[in-house]
């Protein structure tokens, strides 16, 4: 049986959207680049700096985009426009969810089962270190990422809460500061199903995110 990767990249494409799993923008994220446009679902994908600077150059080069969706990230394209101007100076988000909405791997996925015990901080660091621990639950901290380059995975500070008082939504605060005191801060509640990855909200989201891919160069384009 013929490579459905393949022969998808050979016939007429405009865009491809990844909505799996990081692993496939870090295998075949440089051929789907050369061939289209490509969105990556799973930002957290480019927490690995390999894969992030392959696929930034192949976007360039190409002459495609590396779209990132903004997902749950509120106030991204103005983070963006702060980056680019040398304003910005620190960036923090924190996510707060229910214990059993969160999918992680190593001693995170312990310390959110105590969790259900009380309220828990499980990560507070650079999002570098989270990606890989919970790639399925901090794509919002990717996507923050990758609109403020100058601080990077490495400069971006991520801070993981379990609540068990939070059964029917979730809760992201970004917080940006600037030069001469300047600082803003954002809270974005999203009602959720108790133990969901995701919110209500991300299919409208994702939707709207996916409705301006269209013309962006190659470059790597939040949306």
């Amino acid at each position: 049986m013929a490579n459905p990767v393949f022969c998808c990249l050979q016939s007429c494409v405009d865009i491809i959207i990844e909505v799996a799993h990081p692993c496939i923008a870090q295998t075949h994220g440089e051929s789907f680049l050369k061939a289209a446009d490509f969105m990556v679902g799973s930002p957290t994908a480019l927490a690995d700096s390999k894969t992030e600077q392959k696929l930034r150059e192949v976007a360039q080069r190409s002459g495609h985009t590396l779209y990132i969706p903004s997902g749950a990230l509120w106030g991204g394209q103005d983070i963006q426009r702060m980056d680019e101007g040398g304003l910005l100076q620190a960036l923090t988000v924190t996510m707060v969810k229910h214990p059993n909405s969160f999918r992680l791997g190593g001693h995170l996925g312990e310390l959110a089962q105590r969790a259900l015990q009380g309220r828990m901080v499980l990560y507070d660091g650079p999002v570098r270190g989270l990606c890989p621990l919970a790639p399925n639950n901090v794509n919002t901290m990717a996507a923050a990422c990758l609109a403020a380059p100058s601080l990077g995975f490495d400069g971006v500070k991520g801070c993981l809460i379990a609540d068990p008082d939070l059964p029917d939504y979730h809760m992201v605060e970004v917080e940006a500061t600037g030069p001469g005191g300047f600082s803003a801060h954002t809270r974005r509640k999203n009602p959720a199903a108790c133990g969901a990855v995701t919110g209500a909200a991300t299919f409208a989201a994702f939707w709207s995110s996916l409705l301006v891919c269209q013309g962006h160069g190659g470059r790597v384009y939040l949306c």
